[in-house]
């Protein structure tokens, strides 16, 4: 697939692609130094080349062919719990460390690649690369996700996601407890300092999310907790959206050295944020439904071993996190 791109003013060829391909300007120096860049036509292989005013510069992304045996092989493969089906749409828990979909730096097997060897039926409306995929999870984050099965399905979706009308709760433990509920309304855009990041930049897209305290850590340091389990709700889609807003208030999810975790637990190996709850309207029976993924056993593991049972399983429950942002207005 070749995509085209026009320089509106002078500028690193490099800087120029990373801004427009959303990558880091790692990923766009191996796709210029491999040939797969053009200026004009003509193949340039030095990341430095400088960018004219209206030039043409044309990024062929180099198709990753996957060996069937390598999906089959991934250790995740078989673990992908299916939540709901229909003839419209299919519901699933996301494990961590799965990519939704391909892009140019991704050289590894992804959820599509899972939905296509398994023969499910999935929408085209996002392209070749994103069959089936409404909305997406990063790549460290697991939870609930609904795929397409038909385009009808997935535009009916997509305006679900436009007019709220869908949505997900989120389940995250982070280091430093919140001092109260809390709503974040800051732009967020890519990093200009680290293209792997977003940041709050006053310029960005408008981003808000509500942030509800559930359990503090039952074992405290220097006399208090050390860790706290919350919920999140997103009023808008951006990309690391909860990442951003709570490093935005100096707290970080536990995993996630991106953004701010110092921690050095070996326990902690991936990022704890979960996708909890998803609420939609079914797109053709127009049913409301709620979708529950379960919190995968790395999270509830260290849940487990660091919070009171009996609270947590009072606070983890869809209708008192559901619930708990009903007046949700009324926390400014």
């Amino acid at each position: 697939m070749t995509q085209e791109f026009i320089a509106t003013k002078q500028m690193r060829l490099d800087k120029f692609l990373s801004e427009e391909l959303k990558q880091s300007r790692n990923q766009i120096e191996q796709l210029i130094k491999k040939g797969f860049v053009k200026i004009e036509h003509k193949t340039l292989t030095k990341t430095g080349s400088k960018l004219q005013v209206n030039q043409r510069v044309f990024v062929t992304l180099p198709k990753i062919e996957k060996v069937e045996h390598i999906v089959e092989d991934c250790l995740w493969y078989k673990d992908i719990e299916i939540i709901h089906e229909d003839d419209d749409i299919l519901v699933i828990n996301k494990p961590s460390g799965v990519i939704v979909h391909d892009a140019p730096s991704v050289n590894e097997p992804t959820l599509v690649d899972w939905l296509k060897k398994k023969d499910i039926s999935l929408s085209t409306i996002s392209g070749e690369e994103r069959h089936g995929i409404v909305h997406r999870l990063d790549k460290g984050t697991s939870g609930v996700l609904v795929i397409a099965k038909s385009n009808e399905a997935h535009a009916k979706l997509s305006s679900q996601l436009e007019d709220k009308s869908m949505g997900r709760y989120y389940v995250a433990i982070i280091d430093i407890p919140l001092k109260d509920d809390c709503i974040v309304e800051a732009p967020i855009y890519r990093s200009q300092n680290n293209r792997l990041k977003m940041g709050i930049v006053p310029t960005g897209k408008y981003a808000k999310t509500a942030f509800k305290k559930l359990v503090l850590n039952k074992h405290t340091q220097n006399n208090s907790p050390k860790y706290e389990v919350i919920a999140a709700k997103l009023f808008t889609g951006r990309t690391h959206q909860i990442r951003v807003h709570l490093e935005s208030m100096n707290r970080h999810i536990l995993g996630d050295g991106l953004y701010g975790f110092k921690g050095n637990d070996a326990n902690i190996n991936r990022i704890y944020l979960h996708a909890y709850c998803l609420y939609l309207v079914h797109p053709i029976t127009n049913e409301n439904m709620k979708f529950i993924a379960s919190v995968p056993k790395n999270m509830e593991d260290l849940i487990s071993n660091n919070f009171d049972e009996e609270i947590i399983n009072e606070k983890i429950d869809k209708s008192f996190i559901i619930n708990s942002f009903d007046n949700v207005d009324e926390w400014l």
